[in-house]
């Protein structure tokens, strides 16, 4: 029987795709896999001899991370944690993690061994396809009562064009041209809850061409009260896209952010107003469930007062809106017309910065 060739153990667990961190008695970090090591963008050299707190522990953490390690060095229990927070380079990452005594044959030199899995990925595609579910059922329910909506108001308007033909008094004329008028509002609003029912005419786009509609349109819109700035990676691919259609998504988000700006000018007591234009690629992004070798990310910026946390989770979803006068379906019907080009949009916003940004996929192949 041939012998098993010598294994050099370091060597499998640099191989592993977990991430394995070992941590001495006084808690400092001993060793870390490649995998670790990509996953703190970190190399051993500069970890070792940090304490493992540091990263194991992030500012709002309710959980005694240090008295449970602690209590794994002296009895030996091994313990785990869900979604665990911690802090890499200043920001926060979501990760599974166990804790478990490794002997090392020396009693008052064990070593604690911790394997992090990462599931970042795993909660954005969760929530995404979460979002995605509720934001289809409250299209259809939108679109249903839309329907509904219409189906009377043409009775309306007949029955008060007649009227107002039966009576031929100019004294009556006033009221009925207000009901035909507000008939005319309200038709036009059931048409934009309905969308746009024009199949997307794919052609290939340069993304930085309806851009710059949307820039010079906001430029004759504001008189160049607004600064506007262009942060374009010109080397970008070409994206099968509808443009007039791409327009339409990027002038609803550019014209939300003007209004929020000129709408809060109180906010601007020592800046001024900001919209920033930006296109770069965006590697190994999840789209719609589907993991994509790369992607066009448009990034459509302002330095306005930014959405309102109560409702920037469901910001996308019909009559969702944070303004007096807005309608809440412009971010609806621009996130819908993204998913029929199979990209979608993502919002992020904090007091002076908000940013969406849309997500083109331009590779035909996915990564599995």
């Amino acid at each position: 029987m041939d012998q098993y060739p010598t294994i050099d153990y370091r060597l499998l667990v640099d191989n592993l795709t977990t991430a394995i961190l070992l941590v001495d008695c006084n808690l400092n970090i001993f060793y870390l896999n490649s995998s670790c090591e990509a996953l703190f963008d970190i190399s051993l050299f500069r970890a070792a001899g940090q304490p493992v707190i540091n990263i194991l522990h992030a500012p709002n953490d309710s959980f005694n991370t240090l008295d449970a390690l602690n209590n794994t060095i002296k009895t030996g229990q091994a313990y785990t944690r869900r979604e665990a927070i911690i802090n890499v380079n200043f920001k926060d990452m979501h990760v599974d993690y166990s804790v478990s005594q490794l002997n090392t044959g020396k009693p008052y030199h064990p070593l604690l061994l911790i394997e992090l899995n990462p599931i970042d990925r795993m909660l954005k595609i969760s929530k995404e396809e979460n979002l995605i579910q509720q934001h289809q059922v409250a299209r259809q329910l939108i679109r249903g009562v839309a329907h509904e909506i219409k189906n009377p108001l043409g009775g309306i308007r007949g029955a008060t064009q007649l009227l107002a033909r039966s009576l031929n008094d100019p004294q009556y004329a006033e009221f009925t041209d207000i009901i035909i008028s507000e008939v005319d509002r309200l038709r036009n609003l059931a048409d934009t809850m309905l969308g746009s029912r024009q199949i997307p005419s794919y052609e290939a786009v340069n993304v930085h061409e309806p851009l710059e509609r949307v820039r010079s349109l906001i430029v004759n819109q504001t008189k160049k009260k607004i600064k506007i700035t262009r942060d374009y990676d010109l080397s970008l691919p070409d994206v099968k896209a509808d443009r007039d259609q791409l327009i339409q998504v990027m002038l609803n988000i550019s014209v939300n952010a003007v209004q929020a700006m000129t709408e809060n000018r109180e906010f601007f007591v020592d800046h001024q107003p900001e919209l920033i234009l930006r296109t770069r690629i965006q590697r190994l992004v999840t789209i719609n469930g589907v993991l994509n070798k790369s992607a066009i990310r448009i990034d459509i910026e302002d330095n306005g007062p930014g959405v309102p946390e109560e409702i920037l989770e469901s910001v996308f979803y019909p009559l969702v809106t944070g303004r007096a006068k807005g309608t809440g379906l412009g971010l609806s019907i621009a996130q819908n017309i993204m998913h029929q080009h199979n990209g979608m949009i993502e919002c992020q916003s904090v007091p002076g910065k908000t940013v969406f940004s849309l997500y083109l996929p331009w590779e035909s192949n996915h990564v599995a």
